[in-house]
């Protein structure tokens, strides 16, 4: 049996899930983001970023800053060391299969 299968299996389905996957790929970019730049950026409505980032905050991956900017309130995103890790190993499972996949393997 070839590896395609089990290294398929084994990416972070936290991550995999697209708009999850949008929202790690721009914090992995910046060190932080605001929520409004981040919805803009990824036209996601306000309740559904609000879930993913609360999915991506419960496994670790992300950090939630509530903070307040010329007296309203601001609320930041950023990568946590261990979001950055399991970003940085979803990458590295996506490079092996694309050359898994490469004729000529």
């Amino acid at each position: 049996m070839s590896r395609e299968p089990r290294s398929v299996l084994a990416l972070d389905s936290v991550i995999h899930e697209k708009g999850r996957l949008a929202i790690m790929s721009l914090l992995a970019a910046t060190t932080e983001l605001s929520f409004t730049e981040m919805r803009d950026t990824i036209a996601m409505t306000d309740g559904n970023l609000t879930a993913h980032i609360r999915t991506l905050q419960e496994a670790g991956y992300v950090s939630v800053t509530k903070s307040f900017r010329a007296g309203r309130p601001l609320t930041t995103f950023a990568l946590t060391p261990a979001g950055k890790q399991a970003f940085g190993a979803y990458i590295d499972l996506l490079e092996q299969i694309v050359q898994q996949t490469k004729p000529g393997k």
